[in-house]
């Protein structure tokens, strides 16, 4: 399983893992795929730094990524505190009064209360990608579309590329006139923020739009080998995944002390049905797992989510609450719909192997089905 992207990376696979989970990410490319770091969680650059550090330090010397979010518009930069005065009052009532019906109990008096996921911002982001660079990763991936045009110039400056998320085709054109390298070519079932055409749709309309100015990733709905073969038959030159990591092993973000968090637990028992397309979480339409609280948010008397980032520093509370009630049916966690197969916990290189078997099963069935008739037949 190569391809000339993966060469180019010094990858064995051109299997690109996002994770916000420092530990996942470096297993991903200890197992010989390309891990890529979440950074939006990290509202201080000192942390970011620390974790960028074991990164180098636990990777085996393999490659890694580092994914950022910069959204083209957000309100008027300031501290959370200054932003926390745009969240109108109904907003703040609704999720308490949600809170309290489900039974989400409060935070301990010990408890340090979230302030919002930051890295919405610009200058966050920002800071993101010059602790990056400090580092030694192998590409800086936007989650939301083209980052400004002086980011990528001082990435190709260090001799790193630049790869933005992409669901339509003049997202796609767009990215690729700004200066990106690789487009991620994201489709519907996607899960995190997502546009409006499916995988199969979209990964072959994008290849043939952009040609060979930039390499295309396929990514939305892709959690076995099988769905690896079609991504690159249908003329990607890799896949990213991103759902299908979080019930790895490795993955201890909100882990309880004995066994699975509860994300991990309600996402174990979902199917490929059980997700919802929501701006609930960030502002922006994104996909998530079904749970009491996004249905919540579905009824007639719940408000309008408000903008990125607002909508996050209005919920970030409320998630710090709900991962730690340990309710698997009260959780909020973007998930794509390949949901559907992730029924145990498993380590990273597991899965990798199963992967890369999935993916040589497939091309030999279609090499058989490549055969013509007569050649296969046997003789009387």
């Amino acid at each position: 399983m190569q391809t000339d992207l993966s060469k180019k990376f010094g990858i064995e696979y051109p299997i690109f893992g996002f994770t916000p989970s420092e530990h996942v990410a470096a297993a991903i490319s200890r197992a010989g795929g390309l891990g890529v770091l979440g950074c939006v969680r990290f509202n201080d650059a000192e942390e970011l730094d620390a974790v960028l550090t074991w990164m180098d330090e636990n990777t085996d010397g393999k490659p890694y990524g580092v994914d950022i979010v910069m959204p083209a518009k957000v309100p008027t930069e300031g501290t959370a505190v200054d932003l926390d005065s745009l969240i109108p009052a109904e907003h703040r009532a609704f999720v308490d009064r949600t809170l309290s019906e489900l039974g989400v109990p409060p935070l301990g008096d010990d408890a340090e209360h979230a302030t919002g996921v930051l890295g919405w911002l610009h200058s966050v982001a920002r800071s993101h990608v010059d602790v990056a660079l400090e580092h030694r990763p192998a590409l800086i991936a936007n989650a939301l579309g083209s980052p400004p045009k002086d980011i990528i110039d001082l990435a190709h400056e260090k001799g790193v590329p630049v790869a933005a998320l992409a669901g339509a085709v003049d997202h796609a054109k767009r990215h690729v006139e700004n200066g990106v390298d690789i487009v991620i070519a994201q489709g519907y079932e996607a899960g995190g923020h997502t546009g409006e055409v499916a995988s199969m749709v979209l990964w072959p309309e994008i290849v043939d739009a952009i040609g060979d100015s930039a390499s295309v990733l396929a990514a939305g709905g892709v959690g076995s080998g099988r769905q690896v073969a079609a991504a690159l038959a249908l003329g990607a030159s890799g896949v990213w995944m991103g759902s299908y990591w979080l019930t790895t092993a490795e993955y201890k973000l909100g882990s309880a002390a004995n066994g699975p968090s509860s994300i991990q637990r309600a996402l174990l028992g979902a199917s490929s049905s059980d997700t919802v397309r929501s701006r609930i979480y960030s502002g922006k339409p994104a996909r998530l797992l079904k749970t009491k609280w996004t249905e919540a948010w579905s009824k007639p008397d719940a408000p309008s989510p408000l903008p990125m980032p607002l909508q996050n520093i209005l919920v970030s509370e409320a998630h710090q609450r709900i991962s730690a009630g340990n309710d698997p049916e009260v959780v909020a966690m973007p998930v794509g719909q390949i949901v559907g197969r992730m029924n145990e916990i498993r380590p990273v290189a597991e899965i990798m192997t199963e992967l890369v078997d999935g993916y040589d099963k497939a091309v030999e069935r279609l090499n058989q089905a490549s055969i013509p008739a007569h050649r296969t037949s046997t003789m009387p």
